[in-house]
């Protein structure tokens, strides 16, 4: 991997942006779930929001491997800064990939500044991993569509100025994936009740906190047939057009593992140099080097599997099986090294006081988001068995 002079200096301003002023700022922000203005703004200003927006709508037009670097080091300071920006930018790049011109002429010279924020919409309380089951459908009434049905754990569900959303165009298709539409929606930012969408309260976690979760209720919303991405030749092709911007959501997802599990490790390594244990630091005793030695190398196993799908699908190659599996290690890897984080730390890892227990909190949701580990191996094994299979 090779980065051009511009691409260390973008990085250095975002490490030193975690520096000096997310690592301050996470703990009484993220105890307090509170919505991070001020690191957003900062975010706009360098920005971040135009990361995978081409140069000639006034992004910085980098690559996904960029985005994929910058992901790790904004995770290494508060994950969900990470989250803020991940609907956002597979939203930039499925309109800059898929949408009409009038479509990217609209849109992306304000994604590019984070004037106008994204949400990314496909799960349903009853769909999640099962995608094709979703029921939010959209009926053509002339030149409009008129959508029902309610969305879940909508990242900048609340805030955003617009959604990326797949509704069913056609209930009866066979197969399923072939009626589903993706859609660019417009809305009014923070704003709970509007004619046809109402934004309930804020999703309670575990941890990722800060960044909102929300449910999306749609009831006869009308969306003008410009709206669908791509126009309307791209009616019914909305699951494709999603699967190719969630494997973005997987670089992203690999990229927060590689960054939370940094900053276990490099907590874990400060704290096991001044502790002290029978008259020595803990860090002299091999049990404690065991354990930061396979910290260490999991997570260099897991950047070099990060940086190889971010390439893969950078490239505009197939990415399934690369994508899958960077997700698949990062995410594990990532729950392995905050417990040892922890373990390391003992009972000073369970309090508020050390940021361990943040990290420790926020690492189940990778397992989980942009498809469950589960679904991944699935996905890996399909793909292994396309590749290799005899007669």
């Amino acid at each position: 991997m090779e980065l051009s002079t511009e691409e260390r200096e973008i990085l250095a301003v975002v490490r030193k942006f975690v520096e000096n002023d997310v690592k301050p700022a996470a703990p009484d922000l993220e105890h307090a779930d509170e919505f991070p203005e001020d690191l957003v703004k900062t975010m706009r200003e360098i920005g971040l929001f135009g990361v995978l927006v081409p140069e000639e709508y006034g992004g910085l037009g980098l690559g996904i491997l960029m985005y994929a670097l910058i992901q790790v080091e904004l995770s290494r300071g508060w994950m969900s800064l990470s989250g803020i920006l991940n609907t956002h930018c597979i939203a930039s790049w499925m309109i800059n990939r898929f949408g009409t011109a009038g479509q990217r002429d609209r849109y992306l010279p304000k994604m590019s500044t984070g004037e106008f924020r994204f949400a990314y919409s496909m799960t349903e309380p009853s769909a999640g991993s099962d995608v094709q089951a979703i029921r939010t459908h959209a009926e053509r009434e002339n030149r409009e569509f008129v959508i029902t049905g309610q969305k879940m754990w909508s990242t900048n569900g609340l805030r955003s100025s617009g959604i990326l959303l797949l509704a069913k165009t056609d209930m009866d298709a066979v197969p399923r994936h072939r009626g589903m539409t993706a859609f660019v929606i417009e809305k009014e930012p923070g704003v709970s009740h509007q004619p046809g969408l109402t934004v309930p309260p804020q999703l309670r976690k575990l941890g990722y906190k800060g960044v909102e979760t929300t449910e999306l209720v749609f009831e006869d919303f009308r969306t003008p047939v410009d709206s669908v991405l791509g126009g309307e030749s791209e009616i019914g092709q909305g699951f494709k057009q999603f699967m190719a911007g969630i494997e973005v959501g997987r670089v992203n997802v690999a990229a927060r593992g590689v960054g939370l599990a940094q900053a276990a490790f490099e907590a874990a390594i400060s704290y096991a140099q001044h502790r002290e244990a029978f008259g020595v630091p803990i860090a002299e005793h091999q049990a404690i080097q065991m354990k930061l030695a396979g910290m260490a190398t999991k997570i260099e196993a897991a950047r070099l599997l990060l940086i190889q799908a971010a390439e893969r699908k950078e490239d505009g190659e197939r990415a399934d099986l690369e994508t899958g599996m960077a997700k698949l290690f990062a995410t594990e890897m990532a729950q392995e090294v905050a417990l040892e984080a922890m373990r390391i730390h003992g009972g000073y890892g369970y309090s508020q006081e050390y940021p361990v227990e943040r990290i420790y909190r926020d690492a189940p949701l990778l397992v989980i988001g942009e498809g469950t580990n589960e679904i991944q191996h699935l996905i890996i094994a399909r793909r292994l068995l396309e590749m290799y299979r005899e007669g």
